[in-house]
């Protein structure tokens, strides 16, 4: 019977966390640099993958252009909720704002090519924020997520910039079949989309047309014109009550 080292997801817990607080705490960064590296090149050997000093490095380089981009999502979910009121608020209390995060950071190694690590790091943070963002989905700038939880992005998702998407939102497959790996399963959301909470874009040859709005609840598997509107229609019926009935 094969053994697996499942206790890695526990060192690649604290990975994560330590180089989310280092990728915004000056202060982090000074005591961590050495441990994450270290940590880094431990999990890549565990993993069987070469090359790790390599892959560190270049990794590195990214981090600051990382951050530029995570500060531009801030921006995002400053200038969108109501609910905030200052960009502290964001940094240290909003999940969508958490798992976007390491969405970036997971996303980076996947570019890079390493296997397995970007999964764990992204099923780390889907088990704190129930937002489930595949490291392999490409994600523009200014990215804001309200609430987030439940929001599935699959891996081969198309997100461009100043897109907002609502807790409950799917971006998926429209089939689940593995001789499909290959292939563009999941939609694309042009620029200036919003996407409010529950509804479901399936399919890897749709195409949410810039500047449109797609309602709560709608179930989406044909592409949607820009400027659109797109809703749900049910009809709710409030009556007194009739005799305590």
């Amino acid at each position: 019977m094969k053994s697996y080292n499942v206790c890695l997801k526990d060192t690649v817990k604290t990975f994560t966390k330590k180089l989310f607080y280092s990728l915004f705490d000056c202060e982090q960064e000074k005591i961590h640099a050495s441990y994450l590296e270290d940590i880094f090149l431990k999990i890549l050997t565990s993993l069987e993958i070469d090359n790790g000093k390599t892959i560190w490095v270049k990794f590195k380089e990214q981090l600051p252009e990382i951050r530029k981009k995570l500060d531009l999502d801030a921006l995002a979910f400053e200038n969108n909720d109501p609910a905030s009121y200052n960009l502290d608020e964001i940094y240290l209390a909003y999940p969508g704002f958490h798992a976007i995060s390491i969405y970036r950071l997971s996303n980076a190694l996947h570019q890079l090519q390493v296997p397995i690590l970007p999964r764990m790091m992204s099923e780390y943070i889907h088990g704190i924020t129930g937002i489930d963002i595949h490291p392999g989905a490409t994600i523009g700038d200014s990215f804001y997520i309200d609430h987030g939880t439940g929001i599935v992005i699959g891996e081969t998702a198309i997100i461009k910039n100043n897109v907002k998407i609502y807790q409950g939102v799917t971006l998926g497959g429209i089939l689940v079949s593995k001789d499909l790996a290959k292939i563009k399963r999941h939609p694309t959301i042009e620029n200036n989309v919003c996407i409010y909470a529950n509804a479901t874009i399936l399919g890897g040859d749709i195409v949410i047309g810039e500047n449109s709005i797609i309602g709560a609840n709608v179930w989406i598997t044909q592409s949607v014109p820009k400027d659109a509107v797109v809703s749900y229609k049910t009809e709710i019926k409030i009556r007194p009550k009739n005799n305590g009935i």
